[in-house]
C-alpha cells in the first residue's frame, strides 16, 4: 500500500486556492477550472519542470528550499503514485524521468514563473504547461458500415459476375482471417515463433477487465495512477491489451487476435474510466513502468499540444533503461499530437486494409504504421469482443510485434529495438510524412 505522504517544505496555503495548487486536485476538477479560465482549455492549469540529465536530485532541493510542499514518487511502493494519494504536496518528482509536476499557482507564491530566464547553470532544463490526455479511438461506426457495404457488393458482385479486382492473394488473406485478424495477418503474427516469453509490456490506457475469460490463465500486474480501480470500464485499455498481448487460443470459438500472448502484462491505468487524464497522471504511469523496466510500453492517448519536454525526457529515460516507448500519432487528421511527437517516442500511424494511410490518422512526425482501420479485439464483458478503430488500435500491434523482437533477441533493447522494428517493415508506396518506414512486421 502506497503512503500518503503530505509532502516536505514549510510553506502554507488554505482553502480552495489549496486544492488547486496540490497536486492531488483530481482530473475533473482540473477540467472544471480550465473550462471556467477559457483559453487554452488543453492546459491544466499546472507546470512541468523538467531537469537537466543527473540534475534532478538538486533541483528538488532547490524546491524545498523555496519552501514548496514536495513529494517524490519513491515515496510510494514500487514508485507507483496515484497522484490523488500525494496528500497537500504542491510538487510531485518523477525520478526516472527527471520531471517534476507543480500544482496550480504554486509557482507564482513561490516565487517562480514560466516566463523565468532558465539559467544555463542551474538544474532546470524548461518549464513548460501541463496538458489533458485522452483516449485516442476514432469513431468506428463509419467504418463499421462501410465495411458491410464492401462485404455485400462482393457478394452481389460475384452472384453477377462482376470482377470487383480481387486476385488469389486477396482470396488467401481472406481465408487466412479465418483463423487471425486482419491485423495479424498482415503483420505476419501467425507465421512468427515468437510468443513474447519474458518480456514485460506495460499498457498505460484505462486499465484491463480483470476476469475476461480471454485472460483466464493469464496474470497482471496492476497500478491504477488516476484514483480508481485498475478494472476497466471504459473498454478501450482492454481492446488495446488485447491486440499487444491477447491469447493465443481466445475462449470459444473465436478467430486470434492478440499477438504476444506469452508476456507479462503491466496494466497502468492512466486514464479514468471516462477516457481522460492529465499529463502528470500519463508520467506517472511511465515512472513506473520504466522503474519496472518494461522492455515495451505501449500508449494509445494523448492531445493535440505541442512536444513537450517532459514526455521527451521520459523517451530518453526509456531509452536509457532498455525500454521503447510506443504512442498513438492520434486520430485528428492533423499533426502528431503529443507524448507521439516527442523525438524520443515511437509514433504510429493507422493503416486501412488497403494498407493505405487512415483518413482520420495523424501525420508529420511518423516513424511506423500498423493495422488501425476495423480492429477486432477483446472488450469488457458482458460483450468480451469489439471491433473499433484508431491510431490507438495500431500502436498495439506495433507493441506486441516489439515483444516478439525483444524475445527473439536480447540485444534488441531501448534504441536498438527502436531500429529493428523500422528495419524489418515492409514498404509501401505512401508517404514517409503518413506512414513512417511502413508496416510493422513480426520476427
Amino acid at each position: 500500500m502506497a503512503k500518503k505522504p503530505k509532502g516536505s517544505g514549510s510553506g502554507e496555503s488554505s482553502g480552495a486556492s489549496e486544492s488547486l495548487n496540490s497536486v492531488s486536485c483530481g482530473t475533473e476538477k482540473l477540467l472544471l477550472a480550465a473550462m471556467e479560465r477559457g483559453g487554452n482549455c488543453l492546459e491544466t492549469g499546472r507546470f512541468l519542470i523538467s531537469y537537466r540529465e543527473g540534475r534532478v536530485e538538486e533541483g528538488v532541493r532547490a524546491l524545498k528550499a523555496q519552501n514548496f510542499r514536495v513529494a517524490d514518487a519513491r515515496d510510494f511502493a514500487d514508485q507507483a503514485v496515484s497522484l490523488e494519494d500525494a496528500g497537500d504536496a504542491e510538487a510531485m518528482v518523477f525520478p526516472e524521468l527527471g520531471v517534476a509536476l507543480v500544482g496550480g499557482d504554486a509557482l507564482q507564491q513561490h516565487g517562480m514563473s514560466v516566463f523565468d530566464e532558465i539559467s544555463a547553470e542551474g538544474p532546470i532544463e524548461i518549464i513548460e504547461p501541463e496538458y489533458f490526455a485522452f483516449s485516442d479511438s476514432a469513431d468506428a461506426k463509419h467504418a463499421e458500415y462501410l465495411r458491410g457495404f464492401l462485404r455485400a457488393a462482393s457478394v452481389i458482385a460475384r452472384d453477377l459476375g462482376v470482377d470487383l479486382g480481387h486476385d488469389e492473394s486477396d482470396e488467401a488473406r481472406v481465408a487466412e482471417e479465418m483463423e487471425v485478424t486482419w491485423g495479424l495477418a498482415q503483420c505476419k503474427v501467425a507465421q512468427s515463433s515468437f510468443s513474447g516469453a519474458g518480456i514485460k509490456v506495460a499498457v498505460l490506457d484505462t486499465g484491463m477487465d480483470l476476469g475476461h475469460p480471454d485472460f483466464a490463465d493469464r496474470e497482471f500486474v496492476t497500478r491504477s495512477f488516476v484514483g480508481e480501480p485498475v478494472q476497466d470500464i471504459n473498454g478501450h485499455g482492454t481492446h488495446c491489451i488485447g491486440t499487444a498481448c491477447g491469447p493465443k487460443v481466445p475462449d470459444g470459438n473465436t478467430q486470434r487476435y492478440g499477438i504476444a500472448y506469452e508476456a507479462q502484462v503491466f496494466v497502468g491505468k492512466v486514464l479514468t474510466n471516462s477516457g481522460s487524464s492529465t499529463g502528470a497522471g500519463v508520467l506517472a504511469g511511465l515512472n513506473w513502468a520504466i522503474a519496472k523496466r518494461c522492455e515495451v510500453i505501449s500508449m494509445s492517448l494523448g492531445s493535440q499540444s505541442p512536444v513537450q519536454a517532459a514526455y521527451t525526457h521520459a523517451g530518453e529515460a526509456a531509452l536509457r533503461n532498455g525500454c521503447l516507448i510506443i504512442a498513438a500519432a492520434g486520430n485528428a487528421s492533423a499533426r502528431t499530437g503529443a507524448p507521439a511527437n516527442s523525438p524520443t517516442v515511437m509514433s504510429v500511424a493507422s493503416l486501412d486494409e488497403n494498407l493505405t494511410p487512415s483518413r482520420f490518422s495523424n501525420h508529420g512526425k511518423i516513424e511506423i504504421a500498423a493495422p488501425g482501420r476495423d480492429v477486432f479485439s477483446s472488450w469488457p464483458r458482458p460483450s468480451r469482443h469489439k471491433t473499433i478503430s484508431g491510431t490507438s488500435m495500431a500502436a498495439p500491434h506495433v507493441a506486441g510485434c516489439a515483444a516478439l523482437w525483444a524475445q527473439s533477441d536480447a540485444s534488441l533493447r531501448g534504441l536498438k529495438l527502436w531500429q529493428q522494428l523500422v528495419a524489418s517493415v515492409q514498404a509501401l508506396p505512401s508517404r514517409e510524412s503518413r506512414i513512417g518506414a511502413g508496416l510493422v512486421q513480426a520476427p
